[in-house]
């Protein structure tokens, strides 16, 4: 039976650990906040009480935390736990900067890292249609295979390098779509709003033309309904704009939509939406 470690068991790590019990792995998890991480044990999950303790014995450690430096401080944290020629999946949205420092904290212990981070938010997490942007050594494929088909529709092997982020570089260019577009939803029922129409005209007259797609029914079904029940938050959305334009910068390509994005998702959190959906921004209109 394959052991798993799950780092974090936010709303994507969680669904993730119990599509991996439901295929008849084991699952080792830790969360920080660790009544986040209970739950899982009526799933039949061990819920560690540390990083060390979650990854000692496991075959294969994945992290889904919040950002590269909590990444970090909880591989530091696993490291007692940790032996040379374990697989490490990396599959949190951290940037290219960072995913290159954890790359080398790998090397470091000896692990096999992969860089494979996920599209997909809260419901293709817990359907398991996750679609995972994968770069990794060939020796970890056959490892891999069976969880990552257990978390996701489909996998994307982009090269044989983790450390060259190849998987974090493409998910930078389709998440600055997603959140975009998310923006551009929330603006336009917004304006309508501020003119003084119903919103719901805007999306009665895209609906079925050439501009219509179902995440502009499901993000606009959302707002009018006033449901921000958080399938991806503000707040890690505006983390991943800053992601995204650092990325952009770092390629000398200048990503202005994305970068406006970011500042209605941070308006949004100073009106206290940080921790509902990212389709909230549409409050950013009004602040």
């Amino acid at each position: 039976m394959t052991t798993v470690a799950m780092l974090g068991t936010g709303i994507m790590g969680a669904a993730m650990a119990r599509n991996l019990l439901k295929s008849g792995m084991q699952v080792n998890v830790w969360n920080r906040t660790q009544d986040r991480a209970r739950p899982l044990a009526a799933d039949g999950a061990t819920v560690a009480g540390s990083p060390a303790d979650a990854v000692r014995g496991a075959d294969v450690v994945i992290t889904m935390l919040l950002d590269g430096d909590a990444v970090h401080a909880a591989m530091t944290a696993a490291s007692a736990g940790l032996r040379a020629g374990q697989v490490w999946a990396q599959m949190s949205t951290v940037g290219i900067e960072a995913a290159g420092r954890l790359a080398a904290l790998a090397a470091g212990h000896g692990l096999t890292y992969v860089d494979a981070p996920v599209q997909g938010t809260k419901q293709p997490a817990e359907q398991g249609t996750l679609i995972i942007l994968a770069s990794g050594p060939q020796a970890a494929r056959q490892t891999l295979t069976p969880i990552f088909d257990a978390l996701g529709q489909r996998t994307l092997w982009l090269d044989e390098n983790g450390a060259s982020a190849a998987g974090t570089k493409l998910k930078m260019a389709v998440v600055s779509y997603a959140i975009s577009l998310t923006a551009v939803v929330a603006e336009s029922l917004a304006l309508a709003r501020g003119l003084g129409l119903d919103p719901a005209l805007v999306r009665e007259v895209l609906s079925g033309g050439p501009l219509d797609n179902a995440y502009l029914q499901t993000k606009a079904k959302a707002i009018l309904e006033g449901d921000f029940t958080p399938s991806f938050t503000v707040r890690n959305a505006e983390k991943d704009t800053r992601l995204i334009v650092e990325a952009g910068e770092r390629a000398g390509v200048k990503l202005d939509v994305v970068a406006a994005a970011g500042e209605r998702f941070r308006r949004a959190e100073a009106q206290g939406h940080g921790d509902e959906d990212m389709c909230a921004t549409y409050h950013a209109s009004f602040g």
